[in-house]
């Protein structure tokens, strides 16, 4: 395999790319710690409602937060802000740059000191009518317009290249960036207009009341197309650098662009299949959301029949021979090619999270596992699977390059994704067969169901906790592993100049794209896609006669007004 394109970086714009790379992994170590605190709650080891000064709801809010949303958008933003100038042969603008950078920092900040001072734990949905601190409301709108701001300054970008490039194929790289982008720049209009107009009010006392199943169908419209902003940077490394790892050549360059668009199509006009149970919603629109949800599944299949060829490829250049020699002969351990296995493992633990996805989108199946614990084993083999163990490769990749040091403890580095793979295996077996015998999700376990001197206690549910549990803590040694090759890494003197550099792979069928080429007629598609999916669901909750709730502390069972009229009375 020829040595990657090396191009050199302005220092400001390195300083950036690290910044945004370093920050969400130290708050990872929290969002980590968090997550073992939460199998030990639920296994009944820790039998109380705090744990060294972490609350129960405290800890799963900081999880979810932290894991899913500040690491994987400073990532998102972080990877693009390095990817696209790369892939164009460009510089990135700074000015525009930092600011979204600075806005990000100052947003997270806002919401975790809201979080860690035990002032929302509201949970990764953030469902009203449990209010938060203002600050988490005001952060997480800043994280959101900061991250569009990134996206807006690659826009210049591409279309100077546009027009300096006229009839050559926009370079694939930038094609699953800009993809992942439209779908979250679309997505997060929706929970801006949550936080903005219906929570932040609200939270400030501005408002009494809040419409909750409006709020709850705006989250939902950017809550799974959260999945594929999560996603779409995997898939553009699997399709931009995974074949050159594996030592072949990407086997359809057309087919990739296809997928990208697709996505755009069929990412956002599915939420309502996490509303089977919502009451403001016609069964209509949940049918046409669960057929929507099952179309979006097709590009993931194109996904792996193009990557298995691409694979196949490059091992019978090697010499594989048979029918199945070319599975053994990829470089599962490599060392010089260490990134190869935080791709491969994550596609192997996609596997099972997409046909378990399948399960969620329809609507009998959804009934039985709708608020178990099946739910969160599924989630974790999807953005605990790809999408983490393909930002934390390229995350390590990019301090490496960035800052010019050599990887330190490259076996334990390759080691890492293999151990993650066996713990969130065993992690998500646990919770999903659970989810089948009615065990419940965020509920503390260990104070209610597993507690014997509880009139709920469940013996049935102790041995699929203690086995979600022996998962999560072999999934916290994995990330000890990582996170001390990473800062290790850090840490070690400069060997070589920093650079940008990216294995990009060749296309093996480079054919013509056709109507792919441009973006602007499938943007136009989706949003005509979305407004027959979501017009119908937006009339069902503005005409529905359910009353505006008012705003609930999470920690008392009386509304927040009635409290503050207590406190006023003489």
């Amino acid at each position: 395999m020829n040595a990657a394109l090396k191009l050199p970086v302005e220092p400001w714009a390195r300083r950036l790319v690290l910044l945004e790379i370093a920050l969400p992994v130290v708050l990872l170590v929290l969002g980590i710690y968090a997550g073992l605190l939460q199998v030990l709650f639920r296994a009944g080891v820790i039998q109380a409602a705090e744990f060294w000064g972490w609350e129960y709801y405290q800890a799963l809010t900081l999880h979810g937060i932290v894991n899913a949303i500040v690491f994987t958008t400073f990532f998102a933003v972080a990877f693009g802000n390095a990817l696209v100038p790369y892939a164009l042969g460009t510089k990135l603008p700074l000015r525009w740059a930092w600011v979204s950078g600075i806005m990000m920092i100052v947003g997270t900040l806002m919401a975790a000191w809201a979080i860690l001072a035990g002032k929302a734990s509201v949970l990764y949905t953030f469902y009203p009518p449990l209010m938060a601190h203002p600050f988490f409301y005001l952060g997480a709108a800043l994280l959101i317009i900061g991250s569009w701001i990134a996206f807006f300054n690659w826009i210049p970008l591409y279309l100077r290249w546009r027009r300096e490039h006229p009839g050559e194929k926009t370079p694939l790289a930038v094609v699953g960036m800009f993809a992942t982008f439209i779908v979250w720049l679309i997505a997060t209009v929706a929970v801006a207009v949550e936080v903005v107009v219906l929570l932040l009010p609200w939270s400030l006392g501005w408002t009494q009341e809040v419409n909750v199943p409006l709020a709850r169908m705006l989250f939902w419209f950017f809550g799974h197309p959260l999945v594929y902003f999560w996603l779409l940077p995997a898939y553009t490394m699997y399709y931009t650098m995974l074949p050159r790892l594996g030592g072949g050549k990407l086997y359809s360059d057309k087919v990739a662009r296809l997928v990208f668009m697709m996505f755009i199509l069929f990412s956002i006009p599915v939420g309502a299949h996490h509303q089977f149970a919502e009451p403001a919603i016609s069964s209509g629109s949940k049918l046409l959301h669960s057929f929507l949800t099952f179309a979006v599944a097709l590009p993931s299949l194109l996904t792996a029949f193009t990557l298995a060829a691409s694979l196949e490829y490059g091992a019978r250049q090697r010499g594989a021979r048979g029918l199945f020699d070319w599975i053994v002969k990829q470089p599962f351990f490599s060392t010089d090619g260490w990134m190869f296995s935080y791709l491969i493992a994550g596609l192997v633990i996609f596997i099972m999270g997409g046909i378990s996805g399948i399960i969620n989108a329809s609507y009998s199946m959804n009934l039985l596992v709708h608020n178990t614990s099946w739910l969160p084993g599924h989630f974790h083999l999807t953005v605990a699977g790809p999408v983490l163990l393909a930002f934390l490769g390229m995350s390590l990749h990019l301090l490496a390059t960035y800052t010019g040091k050599a990887i330190r403890l490259k076996r334990l580095a390759v080691a890492v994704p293999y151990l993650w793979l066996i713990g969130v295996f065993i992690f998500s077996w646990g919770m999903m067969r659970g989810g089948l015998h009615g065990e419940p999700r965020r509920t503390n376990l260990g104070m209610s169901y597993l507690n014997p001197d509880s009139p709920f206690y469940h013996p049935e549910w102790k041995l699929y906790v203690t086995v979600t549990m022996i998962g999560g803590i072999i999934m916290t040694l994995a990330m000890i592993a990582y996170f001390t090759v990473f800062f290790a890494t850090a840490l070690r003197s400069r060997t070589k100049e920093p650079a940008a550099e990216f294995p990009l792979s060749e296309a093996y069928h480079d054919e013509p794209v056709g109507a792919l080429a441009n973006l602007r007629p499938w943007v136009i598609t989706a949003i005509v896609l979305i407004v027959i999916a979501y017009t119908p669901m937006v009339r069902d909750v503005l005409r529905g006669t359910f009353s505006n709730a008012p705003g609930y502390e999470p920690h008392n069972p009386a509304p927040v007004n009635q409290i503050e009229q207590l406190d006023t009375s003489p």
